[in-house]
């Protein structure tokens, strides 16, 4: 642990010497439970020096900001049609065209390794952070931080984050305070979170490391690697309109982040699928309704669509991604440029 102590810069904390912080944030009171049980727990677990880890939440202050963030995120406040207008935009569709002809040999190359299709990859880079223009204003020590201690419904789970932030900083030698992201800790221009960054963050350029900020060869490889690792199907459908016959298909939605019927299914029910759509009746499927301009309409998702949702665990988030994906795609074939 060598390496983590000095990234910490010890005399600096003792000389006082903090990045300068928001004037609502505050330190974390070691001393209380949860934190002394946090630390004996790294200590016991992954064998981190417990004055280490004293030292490192020592840095980090607790933002109420973050709190609020993450009790309205989009998905849950916003319709479908205002939460697709954020990011289908022609300043963004355009955008990715120009990322997409930027990088196109790597984007290709990656696709042909793993599969997973270039509006994929332009897509979530597009949703996630505007093709690197915004990954966040918070250290990601304190969003895990004010979320692990100070946001009890979701503590376990970013709780969990913060250690695999405390082993992220060993193995790539990231500064403790360097790292900033989202509000939920999610870091770099795919916006992995700790845990994944370890899972599926890949090398691709082939330096030794993994930086989701600045390579965009490691960039492109570990957002692909997450789509495969996640079983991304080659050429399968994603998603598609759906069209109700003469009787109520309701009873067949839901909201939930998995395909739970079959497409015979939908057409037992005289839904009609007004898209690309799988052909097998046996094919998974998901019926779901979002609330558009001129009302609820539904949509059926396939086994790939799914699979966007494990990015991020929203109906909304996974159809933006592939609608972004999919008008980005449709301008570059069509030899359209970026502006």
């Amino acid at each position: 642990m060598m390496r983590l102590l000095q990234l910490l810069s010890l005399a600096a904390i003792a000389a006082g010497q903090l990045v300068s912080q928001p004037a609502h944030a505050r330190p974390i009171d070691i001393e209380r439970e949860d934190v002394r049980a946090f630390i004996e727990r790294v200590h016991t677990e992954q064998g981190v020096d417990p004055a280490t880890v004293r030292s490192i939440l020592g840095l980090a202050r607790i933002q109420p900001p973050i709190i609020d963030a993450i009790s309205r995120p989009a998905e849950r406040v916003r319709p479908w049609h205002e939460y697709r207008n954020i990011f289908m935009t022609e300043e963004r569709i355009a955008a990715g065209v120009k990322f997409w002809q930027e990088h196109r040999e790597r984007i290709e190359r990656v696709t042909a390794e793993t599969g997973v299709p270039p509006e994929i990859l332009v897509g979530i880079i597009g949703v996630e952070t505007f093709y690197g223009r915004i990954i966040g204003r918070y250290r990601v020590l304190d969003a895990l931080a004010t979320l692990a201690f100070e946001y009890p419904p979701r503590s376990p789970f970013f709780t969990r984050e913060l250690e695999q932030f405390l082993l992220l900083v060993r193995e790539q030698g990231l500064e403790i305070e360097a790292p900033v992201g989202s509000y939920a800790g999610a870091m770099g221009i795919p916006q992995f979170i700790p845990s994944s960054y370890r899972a599926y963050a890949v090398d691709g350029d082939g330096d030794g490391r993994i930086d989701l900020w600045n390579s965009m060869d490691d960039i492109l490889a570990s957002v692909a690697n997450y789509f495969k690792a996640h079983g991304w199907r080659p050429g399968e459908p994603v998603v598609a309109p759906a069209v109700a016959g003469d009787q109520d298909p309701a009873s067949l939605a839901q909201q939930g982040l998995s395909a739970n019927i079959t497409v015979g299914e939908l057409w037992r029910a005289g839904v009609g699928l007004a898209g690309p759509a799988p052909r097998h009746p046996d094919a998974a499927a998901g019926l779901f309704v979002l609330e558009h301009a001129d009302g609820p309409r539904y949509w059926a998702g396939f086994h790939n669509f799914y699979v966007i949702t494990r990015y991020n665990r929203s109906l909304m988030y996974a159809l933006a991604v592939h609608q972004l994906g999919e008008a980005i795609g449709a301008r570059v074939r069509e030899g359209g440029d970026g502006g």
